[in-house]
């Protein structure tokens, strides 16, 4: 039995924690870099077309991809709106577990990264199950401080809690900046994709 049939994520054959030296687990057996189309017409390809009402939205790291897709929403009736489209989530959640662990196993093992999935309905959204995963860094005394000022003040009750803190803040207030990032990045990936095959 595969360590992912404890949880709902697809932690496909062979995925092991701590994979690889460094931080984020980059080593010699680190799985390489993804081009994002590629990944999105795979799971286009794979995904039965009555799952969602559009494309997947796709989060891809080092580590996981994790696969969020849209649900058509619950007819109006009765009751509140927001309890039906939780109740549609949690369906598709129970529903589909069989196929989405297979198809999660296959992209396993396309592209060494374990599938997160989750779904949305109108305003509900759920992501199922992600990786938490272990972060190796050295940090300063003035970087130590910082952190130790948000333990101090009861805002987180450790470095690695107030670590994690920060790094939502920043996600935060800077996701306009960090998408123009990612979308640069992912044009340097189409361009160096149509570049010549040496070797």
């Amino acid at each position: 039995m595969h360590a992912h049939r404890f949880a709902d994520a697809a932690f496909g054959p062979g995925f092991r924690r701590g994979r690889g030296r460094g931080p984020g687990g980059r080593g010699a057996d680190a799985p390489p870099p993804v081009e994002r189309a590629e990944v999105a017409g795979w799971f286009a390809g794979r995904l039965p077309g009555d799952w969602f009402t559009g494309p997947v939205d796709l989060q891809i790291d080092r580590d996981e991809i994790t696969v969020v897709g849209t649900l058509a929403e619950p007819d109006p009736g009765e009751g509140d709106a927001a309890a039906a489209r939780a109740g549609r989530i949690a369906r598709f959640r129970e529903e589909t577990r069989q196929q989405r662990m297979a198809i999660a196993d296959a992209a396993q093992e396309r592209y060494g990264r374990s599938v997160a999935w989750g779904a949305a309905c109108g305003d509900e959204r759920e992501v199922f199950t992600n990786l938490s995963m272990p972060v190796m860094t050295r940090l300063r005394q003035r970087e130590r401080l910082v952190l130790d000022t948000l333990v101090d003040a009861g805002v987180a009750r450790s470095r690695s809690e107030a670590l994690v803190w920060a790094v939502r803040l920043v996600g935060q207030h800077t996701e306009e900046w960090l998408t123009e990032l990612r979308q640069a990045m992912a044009s340097v990936e189409e361009v160096r994709g149509r570049g010549p095959v040496v070797g």
